[in-house]
């Protein structure tokens, strides 16, 4: 590794010791590159010096946008409940490129998801109550979309369930 200008043997030695605890960081689990870039900075590190440790993170294969946004979707959809738009606003907050959150979008099951939406207005019909089934419909379809499905996807099911 060549000394840059105003570089010690000291920074060299701390660039390699923050390169090991990093990679350690991103091994654990999947990491958005916004969080390392958080991460380095916390350890100290200059722009520069950042730069160059996200470019050997991405080189050693540590850090993949597209394989943590494919992480991120199924985690959130198969544990949190979550839906498309919701799990696209999240990722867009992490400012992960729409090119990786589309190909995250596109891993998601479309009967599971269906089925998954299925089975939480189902579950909410049973806890929620109403004085009439419009009421119901709105409190059930709120709901729902609040979780980030999509309307177009929610009201017909909805309709169909709550009869």
């Amino acid at each position: 590794m060549a000394k840059s200008a105003g570089e010690t043997n000291k920074g060299q030695a701390t660039i390699a010791s923050v390169k090991l605890k990093i990679a350690r960081y991103c091994a654990y689990q999947e990491r958005a590159h916004t969080e390392v870039e958080q991460k380095l900075y916390s350890y100290g590190l200059f722009s520069g010096q950042v730069q160059e440790v996200m470019a050997w993170l991405i080189t050693e294969n540590y850090l993949n946008e597209e394989r943590y946004a494919i992480a991120f979707a199924g985690g959130k959809f198969r544990v949190k409940k979550w839906g498309r738009n919701k799990i696209k606003q999240h990722l867009g907050l992490k400012k992960v490129s729409e090119y990786s959150i589309n190909k995250a979008l596109a891993a998601i099951d479309e009967e599971e998801y269906r089925q998954t939406l299925t089975d939480l207005i189902k579950q909410k019909v049973a806890q929620v109550s109403a004085p009439n089934s419009y009421a119901l419909r709105h409190k059930v379809a709120r709901y729902v979309i609040n979780k980030g499905y999509e309307p177009e996807q929610v009201w017909p099911l909805v309709k169909t369930i709550i009869t």
